[in-house]
């Protein structure tokens, strides 16, 4: 569960740092952004914990994905190859730029199955875009080299996943850009929020411009900034990011509780022969905000993520069924349904995902049940917690 159930006074003093300052009232200009210095302090705190060159913060997780692909020259009719498990955010972020979402499988990682990635690859793709689903990442190596080959960029979406590493790297530093989301929900949070890193200068300029109406942010008076290019407001608060700073710093804390409830489920579970574990792949760290593990079919799936709530164990997501996060429920996007006309060139070119065959994701997610892991769970909590899903589950098997 996320850091707000953590809440304290290291929060409560940033929170108030800022309202001492009157930064919130004050119309004056000291820099980039407003003097937002709480952001610009995030902002380096996240670029050394990330070992990257460049963070840019934003509105939400949703804002970063966007302003991300934006940074790169991604629009109309490019193509971004992403998952079909994921957040209904990646395809929007994606259709919001004119660009095209292109659903692929994933495998038993819950992530981008890399021969897929491969067999989507045409002329006008631009992207690979891996999710790393609650917690845990994509073949990084593996894509990272399709994505050489092709010469596409590695766009890594890592809102669910900070503090995962892969191969010594932290997640979002793998690829050529990477996004956090900081909602309520993450494992970190600001109330709402987002950022990207990168290490190449000229995506991080764009990035903090195109967030921020096309500014240039050069000089100390905004009324004189010129202009280079359309941009849009994605900007965060100083509220927000004065809280993510305080997160920030309890990322370890945070990490620490969350793998120790991890280990004691996953242990417990794995008594089960019939239960088996999502794939992580060589290298990587999980962050261990979730545990999902597979059951034998489908239909016994159901039964028991039934049988858990109505037992009273709560934090348990069948994703197969999921409006949010499933392909099958994204009825907006297989019938095209928009508040305003689509762009003709995206009518055009977006696959007929209605008649589409995920048959493989299928496989693995109407098999799937994950663990929400909370931070308020007390040692004994959790292992009564795991006795019980222990207990649930057998009965469910076997009954």
């Amino acid at each position: 569960m996320p850091g707000f159930e953590l809440f304290g006074d290291k929060e409560r003093k940033e929170v108030q740092d800022v309202l001492d300052s009157g930064v919130l009232m004050r119309y004056g200009f000291d820099g980039m952004r407003n003097g937002h210095w709480k952001a610009k302090e995030l902002e380096a705190a996240l670029a050394k914990r990330m070992q990257t060159q460049h963070v840019h913060l934003v509105s939400s997780g949703t804002a970063a994905l966007t302003v991300a692909l934006a940074s790169a020259g991604v629009g109309a009719g490019d193509e971004v190859i992403m998952p079909t498990f994921t957040f209904v955010a990646s395809f929007e972020s994606i259709l919001a730029l004119g660009a095209i979402p292109v659903l692929v499988d994933i495998d038993d990682t819950l992530t981008l199955d890399p021969s897929a990635v491969v067999k989507a690859i045409g002329p006008k793709t631009k992207v690979v875009m891996p999710v790393h689903m609650c917690g845990s990442m994509a073949n990084l190596q593996a894509l990272k080299a399709i994505c050489d080959k092709h010469n596409l960029l590695l766009l890594e979406d890592a809102c669910q996943a900070i503090g995962g590493t892969y191969q010594g790297k932290p997640l979002g530093s793998y690829g050529d850009l990477g996004c956090f989301s900081f909602d309520y929900v993450k494992t970190i949070t600001c109330g709402e929020g987002g950022a990207i890193i990168t290490n190449n200068e000229a995506y991080y300029e764009n990035a903090h411009q195109y967030s921020d109406h096309g500014h240039d942010h050069i000089g100390n008076d905004r009324g004189a900034e010129q202009h280079p290019f359309l941009g849009y407001n994605f900007r965060i608060s100083e509220l927000n990011a004065a809280v993510g700073l305080a997160q920030l710093s309890r990322l370890d804390e945070f990490l620490s509780i969350q793998k120790r409830n991890y280990t004691l489920l996953r242990e417990a579970l794995s008594q089960i022969p019939e239960v088996s574990f999502r794939r992580v792949p060589e290298g990587g760290e999980e962050n261990y905000s979730f545990l999902s593990f597979f059951l034998p079919s489908e239909e016994l799936t159901q039964k028991v993520h039934k049988a858990l709530g109505t037992n009273g164990v709560d934090g348990c997501f069948y994703w197969y069924s999921n409006n949010w996060h499933y392909y099958k429920k994204w009825e907006h996007l297989t019938q095209l349904k928009s508040l305003g006309n689509l762009p003709q060139e995206v009518k055009n070119a977006l696959p007929d995902y209605s008649k589409a065959d995920f048959s493989a994701s299928d496989h693995w997610m109407g098999r799937t049940i994950s663990c929400l892991i909370k931070l308020s769970w007390s040692e004994k909590e959790m292992e009564e917690r795991a006795s019980k899903m222990v207990s649930v589950i057998q009965e469910s098997l076997f009954n």
